[in-house]
């Protein structure tokens, strides 16, 4: 039942409760093969309606994206900081215990709960089977979606949460830690032993729990920062600065990559040089955790925020280098716009999505190699300005 010939406002026009209603009635064998009960089915898709805000905000991309200094300074403010601190002195007991269960450090869970939920704030009211099968029926990412229907419902089934409590985020995303549906069949945790894996109540436990058991699931390496703030030296090749360039750190500081305290970083295992606001911004040494980190969100903003208020809330100092505060994020129209040019002038990244990842910052490198710039891989106003010129 997918609708996609139209143009966006009318797609999202065509859509209805009615329409929706019958999307359900046809999903329902489906629930039922995935070991759905249909009494259960059926009561609880019954007050399900359609969401087109919902729709909206999953179909329009974001015009304009911030800045990763300012990001940091909202993710990792004075006062997130100091809540941050606070909410792990209320929760100690809990986080030291799932820290030595996990391994995960209790500063980096209280971080996922700071910037998910403002420290269970902010969890959402959203009821989430409107919202799933609201964006399943759209079709635009019709299988996802359905997956996520029958975790929810299978939740239900559980008896982890009543219909009434099981809201989120308009994507999805529910409770401290944000969890989607399928993520809290796979990882969520009963910490407190009540029988239930009760992630949205005022009692942030199991979902401290969960997050930890999210990040061990995917690989987290007990003892390994997440990254360490470093200074690159002149003479630099910044074709090293690559993500899939590792070396020791003990080979990064022969390059004369340090610690801002000018010492080497101590051994922790393969890194990589990550500069996510080129040269002229801070750089990171970043070990295996935070792709680890990845996991929950993919945006490198997003993990540097994660890692550096974990730091910040165990007592570490603000970042050390400045930024290229001059500089403004690209807009949605040119990060498309630079995809589209790198690609057309032979440096292919491989996607048009507007999303300046690992891809197309490797286009943006080998182009800057190929023209003599400094192969940064920042992908800045005035290196768009640079590509149109080459055309």
């Amino acid at each position: 039942m997918m609708i996609s010939a139209l143009p966006l406002s009318a797609q999202t026009t065509a859509l209805s409760d009615a329409g929706l209603k019958d999307w359900i009635a046809e999903f329902k064998p489906n629930a039922l093969a995935a070991g759905i009960d249909a009494g259960l089915y059926d009561t609880a898709m019954a007050t399900v309606t359609f969401a087109p805000k919902v729709v909206e905000r999953d179909r329009n991309q974001s015009e304009f994206t911030k800045t990763i200094w300012n990001y940091l300074d909202t993710a990792v403010s004075d006062l997130r900081v100091s809540n941050g601190k606070a909410a792990l002195k209320r929760q100690q007991e809990t986080l030291s215990a799932v820290e030595a269960k996990y391994g995960v450090p209790a500063e980096i869970i209280t971080a996922i709960w700071g910037l998910e939920s403002a420290y269970g704030t902010f969890r959402g009211s959203d009821p989430v089977l409107n919202s799933m099968a609201s964006l399943a029926y759209d079709g635009r990412r019709a299988a996802f979606f359905e997956e996520q229907v029958i975790a929810a419902l299978t939740i239900l089934q559980s008896g982890d949460t009543k219909a009434d409590a099981l809201r989120g985020s308009w994507a999805g995303a529910m409770g401290h830690t944000q969890f989607m549906p399928g993520s809290f069949i796979d990882h969520a945790v009963d910490w407190t032993g009540d029988g239930k894996r009760d992630i949205w109540s005022d009692d942030p436990r199991d979902a401290l729990a969960s997050a930890a058991a999210y990040l061990k699931a995917n690989g987290w390496v007990t003892g390994q920062p997440w990254g360490v703030e470093v200074r690159i030296p002149d003479g630099f090749d910044y074709l090293l600065a690559n993500r899939e360039v590792l070396k020791s750190p003990a080979d990064w500081a022969a390059l004369g990559v340090l610690d801002t305290a000018g010492a080497p970083v101590p051994d922790h295992g393969a890194a990589a040089i990550l500069l996510p606001a080129g040269a002229e911004g801070a750089a990171f040494m970043v070990f295996k955790n935070f792709e680890v980190l990845e996991s929950y969100n993919t945006a490198d903003a997003y993990v540097i925020a994660v890692g550096h208020l974990a730091d910040r809330i165990a007592g570490a100092a603000p970042l050390k280098s400045g930024w290229p505060l001059g500089d403004r994020a690209l807009s949605y129209a040119e990060r498309i716009e630079l995809q589209e040019l790198l690609t057309a002038q032979g440096f292919d990244t491989q996607k048009i999505d507007a999303k300046i990842g690992p891809l197309t910052v490797n286009a943006v490198r080998n182009w800057q190699a190929a023209k003599g710039e400094v192969p940064d891989g920042y992908a800045s106003p005035r290196m768009l300005e640079l590509i149109r010129s080459a055309r």
